[in-house]
């Protein structure tokens, strides 16, 4: 997908169109975390803002399987209004062994699938394309899914484990007696980038959750509770992930507008 900026105020992905998640069935649950659909709302073009999430997709979009890396800035796609994006989240570990590559190799990218040199892509694409109902598409790419992941082996589980607790507020720092070179080793290997990246990232994330529980939350109270310093810390690192203040996000994903 290519990219571009204005100048203009960027709305969040889940705020542009129609966001779905779906569980996915069990045998896809150690490779997966997620299946979801997201279709733009048609229209104006509008500026949206892919923002990081620790996570690696691969998203079925304009006939064709693309590897969306981890970001650690917001990215702002071109995509056409009315567009349907179907997508699959790597649970953590999943995608450098689906890929045989590090993911510190696919920061920032947006990759085709068959450019990883991935076998049996051209065959999923088709068969994809050829599928005559696209509502029927979202449950196709997950049995296609099913039947490429009898093949794979299990994610390495020290990346479930460092996932886990930087996802809860825990440092990576002092896990599985690891030294600290070796976390960064497999940080950048699983993950992308290091445990303190990861670690704003997911501190973000819950800000984002936040927002979208606790609409009536003072922005001070949202920074504490998400694992901020303080508010002006939130809004610093809330701009230079997402380049939106901390106010604009709470009045995009909460239940009210607030001045904070």
């Amino acid at each position: 997908m290519a990219s571009g900026k204005r100048n203009d105020p960027a709305m969040l992905a889940a705020s542009a169109g129609r966001y779905r998640e779906y569980a996915p069935p069990p045998a896809l649950r150690s490779h997966f975390s997620r299946l979801w659909s997201h279709t733009l709302r048609n229209g104006p073009p509008t500026k949206v803002a892919i923002v990081p999430d620790g996570y690696c997709d691969l998203l079925w979009i304009d006939g064709r399987l693309v590897v969306a890396g981890p970001d650690k800035t917001a990215a702002f796609p071109i995509i056409k209004p009315g567009t349907t994006v179907i997508g699959a989240r790597f649970s953590p570990g999943a995608a450098a062994s689906w890929l045989k590559m590090p993911l510190s190799a696919l920061v920032g990218l947006s990759v085709p699938l068959a450019d990883t040199g991935r076998k049996g892509t051209t065959e999923f694409e088709s068969r994809l394309g050829d599928c005559p109902d696209p509502s029927a598409v979202v449950a196709l790419f997950g049995h296609l899914l099913q039947e490429a992941a009898r093949d794979e082996e299990m994610p390495a589980q020290d990346a479930a484990i460092i996932f886990a607790a930087v996802n809860s507020g825990r440092p990576a720092s002092g896990l599985l007696d690891l030294s600290e070179r070796q976390l960064r080793r497999r940080c950048h290997h699983q993950f992308g980038y290091g445990a303190k990246t990861l670690e704003r990232i997911r501190r973000f994330q819950r800000f984002l959750d936040l927002c979208r529980s606790s609409g009536t939350m003072p922005l001070a109270c949202l920074a504490l509770e998400a694992g901020f310093a303080d508010q002006a810390h939130m809004t610093r690192e809330v701009g230079e992930l997402s380049t939106l203040t901390p106010a604009a996000i709470l009045g995009q994903l909460g239940m009210r507008k607030t001045p904070g």
